[in-house]
Formats: structure tokens, C-alpha cells, sequence
């Protein structure tokens, strides 16, 4: 498990140091710096991957594409260099690249030549097969989802391109009778299946909906969904995902990557509020915190207050019950842009005793506050 990240002149990244928790939130406006303080991991992780002993980033990558190396290195550097260091429960890691012959435009940059990296424990989920990335960019209703038994089979990914989730259908079909570890069993199914798990914490986002998937050869999924009734034969008919609310589709790669990892594994989350209502961002973010608490590793940029009201009431519930999550498991981060240096500033968010936060900086989701002020002239 990641315990620690610090990232050099990389973007707008100065020199910004993170501890990571279980659960680590980050949040902030937009384009102070989030989504690039977790895409070190996503090269570094394709590095490994395409077995190139990290000797070069691609910054044109499956899972990130970044451009250039003018768009890489952090602007008001004093050096050409780019550096990363990871720290796990039992490996310290560095990474250094630098820019060669002054030129900015290569879309790849070569490891330092005096740099070494250690080798790399294969037990990190990082460089292995329990991780899934999940971008803000996933796909939606389809009429068809495509099939790759390579990502799927060999690889075990629901993503290739920019953590789009491409493969999510395909990947639940391959998967659905995979036993879903016990601290995320929905109190809607005693069913342990994934697919069953899918479906009971779905109806949590739309009351009574059943996930069906159909496989339909070269033309790749089908995804479908059924309604429970009292009505007839207590089942509507199969409506196709795009004639269906858009937020259960979108949510469903969520759901599906939490359901089918296990403890000691890494997901990256985008937005997982995206498109739904905030009783369904409640009961998603439980479900996100008993993953975290049962020791799947989860990193996740919001924009949903929600998001973190539920992480206080699932850390009380905690404490009062043992069922949620510990609040010393979940770290909160605030992103903020420093003018003086037009570099990322991450400050810390405590949680404290009673699901309460003490100190907030300002910008911490305090827009509900300011208009709720203004409304009633306070």
C-alpha cells in the first residue's frame, strides 16, 4: 500500500508531498492541480508495464496522455528535471527524468543517468493487476460496449485508454460470478457473486433496477436493465442503458471496480458523484468506505460536498458501531493554487472525533454556507 508521494517540477506541481491513506481525498477547485497529482502513478505504472526498466515516460500513454515535455515540467523550474518518490509498507521508490539536448517538444523523457531504481516489488498493486484507474471521462449508455479478452483476461482492466472504462461491460460478464469479499455485501442480497453485488448496490442509485448483460459475439455487450414490479409478472421489460437515467451507467464502472477488488488493491476514481443524486452519492460513498476500511487502497478527486459528508458520517458511524470507517484511515487534501510561485498547494484536512472537521481552509466547500448567508442576510 502507497503510504506517501512526493512529485518534483512536474505540471503545476512545484514540489508537492502527500501521505496517503486508505481512503485519500482530493479536492479543490478546478485546475489547481489534482488530476496531476495522482498521473505519476499512471506513467509510472505504464512504464512497468511496457517493460521499458523505466529508462523513459511516455507522456503520450495509454492511461494519460500529457503531451509534450513543455507540457510535463513544471514552468518555473530551475532545472530540467522531473523526479517522483513513492513510498510503500515495504519499498521506497525514486524516479528521476530529465530533458535532453534542451528539447521541449519530445512527447517522451528519459530517466536521469545517474538515477536507479530499485526493483520493483511485484506485491504493489500499483505495478499489478489488482488496480483499475476510473476517469471522469468513463463512457456512458452505449447500445454496444466493446470487448478485448487481452485487457479484460490477461491484463484484468476495465481501461486502456485514459481510464475510460471501455471494457467495464465486458469485464462484468468475464467477472460476475467472482465472490465480492464480505465487508461489501449489500444488505439488499445475501448473493455474493459480483454480479449480484452490482445489481443490489445499483438499486441503492434506482430502486428495484436488475443489471443484465447480454453477450453479443463480434458486436461486442449488450447492456440492459430490468425493472422489479407488483405489477404482472413482477419484472418490466429490458430497456437498453441509453433509454435508462444516465447516472446508472456512468456510476457502474465505479461500482463494478470496487466490488471486484480485494484488500492490498489501488483504485483511482475521477468524479465518482458524477450525475447522480445525492441520496445515490451517499450510499456510494459507503460503499466506498467500507472498501477503504476492509484495506482496498482508494485515491479519489470530487467536486461533491456530498462526497465528504459522507466520509463524516460513515467515520462517526464508526465510531459508534465499528461499521464504516476509522477516520486515522482517510486523509482529505485541499488543493489551492499558490500565486507567488503559480504552483499547486496541498493543505491538509483533518477529521477529526465525531465525523467533525475543526479547521477547513477557505474554498472548502463553503459555497452552500456563503449562499445560505446571503439568502437569509446573515
Amino acid at each position: 500500500m502507497i503510504n506517501y508521494l512526493e512529485i518534483n517540477n512536474f505540471k503545476s506541481h512545484k514540489k508537492t508531498t502527500l501521505d496517503i491513506a486508505n481512503l485519500t481525498i482530493l479536492c479543490g477547485s478546478n485546475s489547481v492541480g489534482k488530476s496531476s497529482a495522482f498521473q505519476p502513478l499512471l506513467l509510472l505504472r505504464e512504464a512497468f508495464i511496457n517493460k521499458t526498466n523505466f529508462e523513459y515516460l511516455d507522456l503520450l500513454s495509454n492511461p494519460v496522455k500529457i503531451g509534450t515535455i513543455q507540457d510535463a515540467l513544471y514552468q518555473y523550474s530551475h532545472n530540467d528535471e522531473i523526479s517522483f518518490q513513492i513510498k510503500t509498507d515495504k519499498e521506497d521508490y525514486r524516479f528521476s527524468f530529465e530533458l535532453e539536448n534542451n528539447d521541449y517538444t519530445k512527447t517522451l523523457i528519459n530517466r536521469k543517468s545517474n538515477s536507479i531504481v530499485n526493483d520493483i516489488n511485484l506485491n504493489e498493486s500499483l505495478f499489478n493487476e489488482n488496480f483499475q484507474y476510473i476517469s471522469s471521462s468513463r463512457i456512458g449508455p452505449q447500445d454496444s460496449y466493446k470487448k478485448d479478452d487481452v485487457m479484460v483476461e490477461k491484463f484484468k482492466q476495465m481501461s486502456l485508454n485514459e481510464g475510460n472504462a471501455e471494457f467495464c461491460i465486458h469485464y462484468l460478464f468475464k467477472n460476475q460470478s467472482k465472490k465480492v469479499i464480505d465487508d461489501l455485501i449489500s444488505n439488499n442480497s445475501t448473493q455474493k457473486e459480483l454480479i449480484h453485488q452490482v445489481t443490489a448496490w445499483e438499486k441503492e442509485i434506482s430502486s428495484g433496477v436488475n443489471v443484465l448483460i447480454k453477450d453479443s459475439g463480434k458486436l461486442g455487450f449488450e447492456l440492459k436493465y430490468q425493472y422489479d414490479t407488483r405489477i404482472g409478472s413482477n419484472k418490466t421489460n429490458e430497456f437498453s442503458a441509453v433509454n435508462v437515467g444516465f447516472g446508472l451507467t456512468y456510476t457502474l464502472p465505479v461500482i463494478v471496480a470496487i466490488l471486484s477488488s480485494s484488500p492490498g488493491g489501488l483504485l483511482i476514481i475521477e468524479n465518482p458523484e458524477a450525475h447522480l443524486h445525492p441520496r445515490g452519492i451517499s450510499k456510494l460513498t459507503e460503499l466506498i468506505c467500507l472498501a477503504a476500511q476492509a484495506g482496498i487502497q482508494i485515491i479519489i478527486e470530487t467536486h461533491s460536498d456530498h462526497i465528504i459528508n459522507g466520509i463524516l458520517v460513515q467515520s462517526k458511524l464508526f465510531e459508534e458501531t465499528k461499521k464504516g470507517i476509522d477516520k486515522s484511515k482517510v486523509i482529505i487534501y485541499q488543493f489551492e493554487r499558490d500565486e507567488d510561485h503559480h504552483c499547486s498547494d496541498a493543505k491538509k484536512v483533518v477529521v477529526e472525533e465525531g465525523g467533525r472537521i475543526s479547521f477547513a481552509p477557505e474554498g472548502f466547500f463553503d459555497q452552500s454556507s456563503i449562499d445560505t448567508d446571503f439568502l437569509f442576510d446573515l
